[in-house]
């Protein structure tokens, strides 16, 4: 009878594990088509990934209810309760960089009606890739367990901070030279921000992992750059 109600707590775990990861591939296409649709001034991509982001949101939903679900009717012990507790949290930060890419793609549509500020989007591009890389490998230790390439995406974080305040002493030179740059450089900024935070919330993730194989919290403070920003907004 143990072992029947064991393998049917592990099916119902494996079967929401199997909805994070999917929703960790949503996720990281949005991010990737929010950054390439700014590049390129794709009006049409961007308006692809808003109207992606239901999908995700949609799916928290269900990993949150399936996993209250599993946890109300399985009593897990310690080491599996971690686990589903872990899924509610790290679907919580994905939902939330789905958020910051259809951000991305909204301030996007705005622009392309605005002169383009050169060499921003190359700027913005990299960074995007930066955090996609992060986000991606943040998803691969917690498929893998592999604290220590969690422990690598949260030591990343640290440049991401320092290609946003690369970025931000930029725009505020451009709005400087000429106050007609000054809404443009404002959207770009606040994309920008989108990005840092996005490369916090990956760090979020990786920070789960190593709680979720060691039982531990890591303890100490997130190497971070300091960070200046044009306004005490951290999202739109």
């Amino acid at each position: 009878m143990a072992q029947h109600i064991l393998s049917a707590f592990d099916r119902d775990l494996e079967s929401i594990q199997a909805m994070v990861v999917k929703m960790g591939g949503l996720v990281e296409a949005q991010l990737v088509d929010a950054a390439h649709a700014l590049d390129t001034r794709d009006e049409e991509l961007a308006d692809s990934v808003r109207k992606r982001d239901k999908a995700v949101d949609a799916l928290e939903e269900q990993i949150n209810e399936e996993a209250a679900r599993l946890i109300a009717l399985r009593a897990p012990a310690a080491s599996d309760l971690r686990v589903a507790l872990s899924v509610i949290k790290i679907a919580g930060n994905l939902e939330r960089v789905g958020d910051y890419s259809k951000n991305m793609a909204k301030r996007t549509k705005v622009l392309l009606q605005m002169p383009t500020i050169n060499g921003s989007t190359g700027a913005m591009r990299r960074m995007a890739q930066a955090v996609e890389g992060m986000l991606k490998d943040a998803i691969d230790s917690y498929i893998q367990r592999d604290d220590k390439l969690a422990a690598d995406v949260r030591a990343r974080d640290i440049e991401i901070d320092q290609m946003y305040n690369a970025l931000f002493r930029e725009f505020l030179t451009y709005m400087l030279e000429d106050p007609r740059n000054i809404t443009a450089c404002m959207h770009l900024h606040f994309i920008a921000k989108n990005i840092e935070r996005m490369g916090d919330l990956a760090t979020s993730i990786a920070e789960q992992v190593i709680y979720l194989v060691t039982g531990e919290i890591p303890d100490d403070e997130r190497p971070k750059s300091d960070s200046v920003t044009l306004a005490n907004h951290p999202e739109v």
